[in-house]
């Protein structure tokens, strides 16, 4: 017989109760898990309605988790390609960043899909370090300019337009490619040096100048499902949509991180900005953040830097200091 009674055979530690801990943090994995699986299916039933941005009827649309599916569930509705989608603003048919369909969708919007217009090759001299562009994506592989800076090596080419959907850089295909991967082609075109961008700019038409017709609210319905006007239908790159409230301070946050994003590699991304506070929400240092931004964000190489700040925004917001 060993010394220190040995190792106990896999019978006797199978036959072993559970301890009182290992209990509460399986159930709360369950629990955490039929919640989900409600919300998910809670936010499938939800409808919205859709017009094409420059001049269509309205369509009712529904059943769909991601962004892709929402754009399919339009194209499908309105007799399109998905392709021809650039990305969607909420309540406006205008190219207005600030109304662009992100990671979220009031329960009471409505959407507007921005088409693909005509093309243009534009070429550029970068006589400074920064082209003054920020850039985001659809999420659905086109990445497009949400901001031209004043006074910047990009304001200087009226071709180059807010909304554009960016194609291609020295002939060299980014269709597919994520906002962040773009803008690092970008910088690191030299200072001096000469290129080319074929850009496509978004169709427009007579809603330009006049307010869309509002097709029947879903409102009334979807607060029949969810409970409470004031939840919205979070979309997200990896899972399923789900309902929920946002507290106020995450609203702040994302402002706060998007403006930390665009400073640093040049992008607004709110999906984005989400994910980076879902990461710091139960983690009490930044080195225990930072090593699970690197864990689930490495692709983005955010430097050291931007990590502890984006730690400081979220705890400023949570604290009400934002």
């Amino acid at each position: 017989m060993p010394l220190f009674g040995g190792k106990k055979d896999k019978k006797e530690k199978q036959n072993e109760s559970p301890t009182p801990e290992e209990t509460a943090s399986k159930e709360e994995k369950l629990r955490k898990i039929q919640e989900e699986s409600k919300a998910t299916q809670m936010a499938k039933q939800l409808s919205f309605n859709a017009q094409l941005a420059h001049g269509s009827h309205t369509v009712k649309i529904s059943n769909f988790s991601n962004v892709k599916e929402l754009y399919q569930r339009i194209a499908d509705g309105l007799s399109i390609e998905t392709n021809q989608i650039l990305y969607c603003t909420l309540n406006t048919p205008k190219v207005d960043m600030e109304k662009l369909l992100g990671g979220q969708i009031g329960l009471e919007d409505l959407i507007f899909a921005h088409c693909k217009g005509e093309a243009k090759d534009v070429t550029v001299f970068k006589n400074a370090p920064a082209l003054g562009l920020t850039i985001t994506d659809n999420g659905n592989g086109y990445a497009f300019i949400k901001r031209v800076r004043e006074s910047s090596v990009a304001s200087n080419y009226k071709e180059i337009n807010v909304g554009d959907h960016i194609a291609s850089i020295n002939t060299v295909n980014v269709v597919g490619s994520r906002h962040f991967e773009v803008a690092k082609i970008l910088r690191e075109i030299k200072e001096g040096e000469t290129f080319n961008l074929t850009l496509f700019e978004p169709k427009r038409g007579g809603f330009d100048a006049i307010a869309p017709r509002q097709g029947k609210s879903n409102a009334s319905k979807n607060t029949d499902i969810v409970g409470t006007g004031r939840a919205t239908l979070r979309l997200r790159s990896k899972g399923p949509a789900v309902i929920e409230e946002t507290p106020s301070w995450e609203g702040k946050a994302i402002l706060k991180i998007d403006d930390l994003l665009e400073r640093f590699i040049g992008i607004r991304d709110e999906e984005l900005a989400n994910t980076l506070i879902d990461l710091g929400k139960n983690l009490e240092n930044p080195s225990d953040y930072a090593t699970a931004v690197d864990a689930q964000l490495g692709d983005f190489e955010f430097p050291d830097e931007f990590v502890f700040d984006i730690w400081g925004a979220i705890n400023d917001a949570k604290a009400g200091r934002l």
